[in-house]
C-alpha cells in the first residue's frame, strides 16, 4: 500500500495510506523506530451516525482523494460517503517548529436534514516497534490528553471541538489475550473512559459533533512527540495555548521560504510539470533526517514482501538527491550530508551498503568472502565514487573555503585515495565490489564510470587545497581508469556497453547484458563522449532491446530483470529511474522534443499527490511500492532542471 500523503519536519515523520490513515510514524529520526509499522497499527477514523459506526478502513462506500494544494507539505484528503452523505475533509501537517501531527477534519454534511454524528480517533503504537508488549497509556485529566509512552518516547493526543475537549476516551489492548482493539469499543458509540492499561495498547477519542442541514463542523486533532513525557506534554501545551490554526499557517510560511530557490526554476519550466517539480523537491526534503540521513524511502510496504525496508540512508541514493538541491543552490541539506557520510566513512576510505538514520550501520545481505573466494569489503564502490563526485560539485557551486577545511583531508582524500588505489593490476578497471542494483559482485561499467568521475573531482578538489601531488596522481588514476574502460568495455558484437566484467581463471569474463545503468552512468559521468560511437550504438542497442519505439514506454533496468516482475513477459518492470535517465540523454544530445514526451509519459504515471514509486507493472500501469521512492523523485527533478540548465 502506497502513501499518497507524506509529511515531515526532519524529526517526526508520517505517512498516511491510501484511505487516509497513519501507517507510518517515525520518532526521533526520519526512517527509523517506526511506532505504527504494521497493518494492525494503523490509525483508524469512525463516524458513529444513525446508529452504527463506519470506519475508512472497512466501509468500502468511502471514496479518497489525495493533494498537496499549498505549496507546503501541508496534505489534502478528501473521504466521501455518498450513502453516509458525509464528507471527511482532513488537512495535515507536522508542524515545522515542534514535533506534532496536526489533522484540521472538516466535516461536511451532504444531507438537508441536521445531524448528530461521532467522531472516533483511534491509535495504535509498538513503541520503538517493541514487540515486547511493554507500553502504557494512560488518560491525562488535567491536561485533557492521552498519553502513549515507553521508555525515552512519548505520545500526547488531544483535540478540540468549538473549543472543548474529547468528550469520551478509551484506552485497551490490541492483537494479545484476545483483543482485537480498543476501537470495537465504539461500536455502540459509547466509549468506557477506562484510564490505564500497559502492554499492547492501543486508544480511541470521541467527538460529538452537530451538523446543521447541509452545513460543517471542525474538530482539530494532534499527536505531540517528545523524547520523555515532560517533552511531549509541553508541545501539546504549545498546540493547546496558541491553536492548530496559527501552528499550520506556521507550517505553510516556513515551507514558502524553504521553497524559494526551486520555485526560480519551476518559473522556467512547462505549465505541466511546475507543480510535480514542487511537489517532488517536497518529497526529497520530507526523506532527510536533521541529522544529515536521506532515506531511500520510508513506506514500509516492502515488509509485506520482503524481510526489511527501504528506511535507510544509501549513499549513492542520498549523493542522487542531494544532487539538484546543490543544482538550485541550497547549502544546508547537502552540508549536513556530507556530515553525515563523513562520521560513517571508514578508515579504509570508503563508505558501507547502507546507514541507519542515527549513522549505525544498516542491514546487509553482501558477505567479506565472495563466491569467487576472494576476500574484501562488502561494498559497492559507487557509493563512495558518487558521494566524493557529487561533494566536488558542491564545492564547486559556493567556492568556500570552509567546506575544504571541514572535509577535504578527513574526507576527500582517503575517498581519493581508497578509489585510486582500489585498482585490478591484469584489467586497469576498478575490482570487483556490487553493483548499484546490489546483485552481482563484479566491475560494473556503472561503477567504473563514476569513479573516474569522482577522481577527476577529487583532483579538482586537490588544486583547490594547493596539493599539486594528489592533483596530479589522482588524475593520472582517472585517465588509467578511463583508458582500461575503452579498451575493455565496449561490446563491439552487440554494439553496446558490458554490463559488467570479472577475473575467472586469470581471464576478463564480460557479461553482454544490456544493462540501464552501464549506457546511461557512461553517457552521465563521460567516461564516454556523449557523441562517440560507442555511446550513440550503445543507446540504440538499448531501445532496440526494450522495444523502445516510442517516448511513450518505460525502460527496465537490465534485460530479463525478475525483480518484482509478474506479468512473465521477459521484459522487467519499467523503472521511474531508468526512464528518465534516457529522457536527459535526450536532452544532452539536443532531442528536446523526445525528451519531453518521454517527461510527460512518466509524470502521467504518478499519484494525484505526486508520487512516484521504484517501478510501475508494464501490464497494469500500476506503480509497485515502495512509494515514494526519494531516487525517483530526485532523477524527476535533475531531468527538469538538465531542460533549463547544463546537464551534468
Amino acid at each position: 500500500m502506497a502513501r499518497p500523503i507524506i509529511l515531515s519536519n526532519g524529526e517526526l515523520h508520517i505517512g498516511l495510506n491510501t484511505f487516509g490513515l497513519v501507517h507510518d510514524f517515525y520518532y526521533p529520526y526520519v526512517g527509523l523506530e517506526n511506532h505504527s509499522a504494521g497493518e494492525n497499527l494503523r490509525h483508524k477514523i469512525g463516524i458513529w451516525i444513525d446508529g452504527s459506526v463506519s470506519w475508512l478502513d472497512e466501509d468500502s462506500n468511502w471514496s479518497f482523494e489525495f493533494r498537496y494544494p499549498h505549496e507546503a507539505l501541508i496534505g489534502l484528503t478528501i473521504a466521501t460517503n455518498k450513502t453516509l452523505g458525509i464528507v471527511l475533509e482532513l488537512e495535515d501537517c507536522i508542524a515545522t517548529d515542534v514535533s506534532v501531527f496536526l489533522r484540521n477534519i472538516h466535516i461536511i454534511n451532504l444531507l438537508p436534514t441536521e445531524r448528530d454524528i461521532r467522531l472516533f480517533m483511534h491509535q495504535a503504537f509498538a513503541i520503538g516497534d517493541s514487540r515486547s508488549h511493554t507500553d502504557t497509556a494512560q488518560y491525562l485529566p488535567n491536561s485533557d490528553a492521552i498519553l502513549h509512552y515507553r521508555g525515552h518516547r512519548a505520545f500526547v493526543i488531544s483535540g478540540q471541538y468549538n473549543n472543548q475537549p474529547f468528550d469520551q476516551h478509551s484506552i485497551g489492548l490490541f492483537g494479545i489475550e484476545g483483543h482485537e482493539g480498543t476501537y470495537k469499543d465504539a461500536d455502540d458509540g459509547e466509549l468506557s473512559n477506562s484510564v490505564v492499561e500497559h502492554g499492547k495498547v492501543d486508544s480511541v477519542l470521541r467527538f460529538m459533533v452537530h451538523l446543521d442541514a447541509q452545513g460543517s463542523q471542525r474538530v482539530h486533532y494532534w499527536i505531540a512527540a517528545g523524547e520523555s513525557t515532560r517533552d511531549a506534554l509541553s508541545v501539546h501545551k504549545q498546540v493547546k495555548d496558541d491553536g492548530l490554526v496559527a501552528h499550520m499557517q506556521a507550517t505553510a510560511a516556513w515551507w514558502k521560504t524553504w521553497l524559494e530557490p526551486a520555485q526560480s526554476y519551476a518559473a522556467k519550466l512547462p505549465s505541466q510539470q511546475k507543480e510535480l517539480f514542487i511537489e517532488s523537491i517536497m518529497v526529497l526534503k520530507s526523506q532527510m533526517d536533521n541529522h544529515g540521513a536521506v532515506i531511500a524511502s520510508t513506506d514500509t510496504s516492502m515488509l509485506n514482501y520482503s524481510r526489511d525496508t527501504y528506511a535507510y540512508c544509501w549513499p549513492r541514493d542520498g549523493a542522487n538527491v542531494i544532487w539538484p538541491l546543490v543544482r538550485m543552490g541550497y547549502t544546508t541539506e547537502p552540508r549536513k550530508f556530507f556530515e553525515f557520510c563523513l562520521r560513517g566513512l571508514h578508515p579504509g576510505g570508503y563508505l558501507m551498503h547502507k546507514y541507519r538514520a542515527d549513522g549505525a550501520l544498516g542491514s546487509s545481505w553482501h558477505p567479506y568472502v565472495h563466491a569467487d573466494g576472494s576476500v574484501s569489503a562488502p561494498i559497492q564502490e559507487d557509493e563512495t565514487a558518487l558521494v566524493l563526485y557529487v561533494f566536488g560539485e558542491f564545492y564547486q557551486a559556493h567556492k568556500d573555503p570552509e567546506i575544504l577545511k571541514q572535509f577535504y583531508k578527513t574526507m576527500v582524500v582517503p575517498m581519493a585515495d581508497f578509489l585510486a588505489d582500489f585498482i585490478d593490476e591484469g584489467s586497469g578497471l576498478p575490482k570487483p565490489s556490487y553493483d548499484l542494483w546490489e546483485e552481482i559482485y563484479a566491475t560494473s561499467t556503472y561503477t567504473v564510470a563514476v569513479t573516474y568521475a569522482a577522481l577527476l573531482a577529487a583532483s579538482d578538489l586537490a588544486t583547490a587545497s594547493n596539493d599539486a601531488e594528489n592533483a596530479v596522481r589522482w588524475r593520472s588514476a582517472a585517465n588509467d581508469i578511463q583508458y582500461a574502460a575503452h579498451k575493455h568495455l565496449y561490446n563491439f558484437e552487440r554494439k553496446s556497453l558490458y554490463k559488467n566484467a570479472s577475473v575467472k581463471d586469470g581471464l576478463l569474463v564480460k557479461d553482454p547484458t544490456i544493462d540501464a545503468s552501464s549506457i546511461f552512468g557512461a553517457y552521465l559521468f563521460g567516461l564516454f563522449a556523449v557523441d562517440s560511437e560507442e555511446l550513440t550504438n550503445a543507446v540504440e542497442s538499448l531501445k532496440q532491446a526494450f522495444n523502445v519505439t516510442s517516448n511513450t514506454t518505460g525502460l527496465p533496468r537490465y534485460e530479463d530483470d525478475n525483480y518484482r516482475r509478474e506479468d512473465g513477459t521477459g521484459v522487467g518492470n519499467w523503472w521511474y529511474i531508468t526512464t528518465l535517465w534516457l529522457a536527459q540523454y535526450y536532452i544532452g544530445t539536443g532531442k528536446i522534443d523526445d525528451a519531453m514526451e518521454s517527461i510527460d509519459w512518466i509524470t502521467s504515471m504518478k499519484m494525484d499527490t505526486g508520487m512516484m514509486a521504484e517501478q510501475i507493472n508494464p501490464t497494469s500501469r500500476e506503480q509497485i511500492s515502495p512509494a515514494p521512492l526519494t531516487w525517483s523523485h530526485a532523477e524527476y527533478v535533475s531531468t527538469m532542471l538538465d531542460t533549463i540548465t547544463e546537464p551534468r
